[in-house]
């Protein structure tokens, strides 16, 4: 009988933890957002930067609502703000009136709505540690009949971001094979370390290290300071730029050996213009050789890449690899297109 009663009592808890929970839940404060059109939103924001703000609802799930179409807004809960001179304001209620923010701690305080940067910025963009991006792909290819073809391409790409610095790493490879004999065999392995003076100007350091059988390169390896910008940083286009100056050293399978001075360059050029979540980009990474200056080497990359599901994407690509100072029986430009497979986060 008190086992049963004990029973009764621990499923009367379960089912007031429930319910009252979900009450709570149900209590919980939304946000109001009135656009310029007379249109009412209410819902929860997660986010702002960009000039968009992104809304979870009830009735619409997530929406994109555009910062310049908000007549007025009224959070119901605390939110922290990170403004454009990097100041934050911190688990306030938060309004938006007029195209002015103002504290409901501290109605006196107003920003205009240009000021603010994100709403509920990330822990990095607060000075606590670092955000972590990648990208791992493959593109493989296996043909049999006529001639036998093996092919397997392969990038990694991450980078640590902070208030403060950047740590970023590229590596890629090539290796194909037709009947049996090797057609192509070559690797890259590149890092950076970039340290913001002031958004968007930072300056940084490059290492760099490179090998191609089939281009007579046994090994490229060079090193130097850069000075960068970002450009553009919006959805639409992202644009950065770096120029730098570099030592190398260039080891030959059969040609003579060199090393001299070089200015680098490197330009990354990303946008969602396509829509349907889809991004357009342009990678172009430059070597000029200071003291024979006819010697360029220029690898360009053109692509679209699109998701898939649970941070997959595909991307299509067409990478042009262009050294004016190949040695003998090497062909200036290779051209490559590829379909690729990868996983990011």
């Amino acid at each position: 009988m008190s086992i049963n009663r004990s029973i009764v009592h621990a499923l009367a808890a379960v089912c007031a933890c429930w319910f009252g929970g979900s009450a709570a839940l149900a209590a919980e404060p939304l946000d109001e957002i009135v656009l310029l059109d007379g249109s009412r939103v209410v819902g929860t924001i997660t986010s702002a930067r960009d000039g968009e703000l992104t809304v979870d609802t009830s009735f619409a799930g997530t929406l994109t609502i555009q910062l310049d179409q908000v007549e007025s807004l009224v959070t119901g809960g605390p939110e922290t703000l990170l403004l454009e001179d990097d100041s934050v304001v911190r688990e306030q209620p938060v309004r938006i009136v007029d195209g002015q923010i103002a504290s409901a701690v501290e109605p006196s305080r107003r920003y205009p709505v240009s000021a603010l940067n994100a709403i509920n910025p990330e822990p990095w963009e607060l000075g606590r540690g670092y955000k972590w991006t990648g990208l791992v792909d493959f593109a493989l290819s296996f043909e049999r009949g006529n001639s036998d073809t093996d092919e397997l391409d392969y990038r990694l790409e991450s980078s640590w971001r902070s208030v403060r610095d950047r740590y970023r790493i590229l590596a890629r490879g090539e290796n194909d094979e037709t009947d049996g004999t090797e057609t192509a065999d070559n690797w890259l392995l590149r890092g950076k370390w970039d340290y913001f003076i002031e958004d968007p100007n930072y300056w940084g350091f490059l290492a760099q290290a490179e090998q191609d059988k089939f281009a007579d390169l046994d090994l490229r390896w060079l090193a130097g300071p850069f000075i960068g910008r970002q450009i553009f940083d919006t959805p639409r286009l992202r644009l950065a730029g770096e120029f730098g100056a570099s030592y190398v050293t260039e080891e030959f399978i059969t040609a003579e050996d060199q090393d001299y001075p070089a200015a680098i360059w490197d330009i990354d050029v990303t946008s969602d213009y396509l829509g349907g979540d889809s991004s357009l980009y342009l990678r172009q990474f430059g070597l000029w050789n200071l003291d024979e200056t006819s010697d360029v080497v220029v690898d360009t990359t053109l692509g679209l890449s699109f998701p898939l599901l649970f941070r997959f994407e595909a991307a299509a690509e067409i990478m042009w690899e262009y050294d004016s100072g190949a040695v003998e029986n090497v062909d200036n430009l290779d051209e490559t297109y590829r379909l690729r497979i990868g996983y990011k986060w």
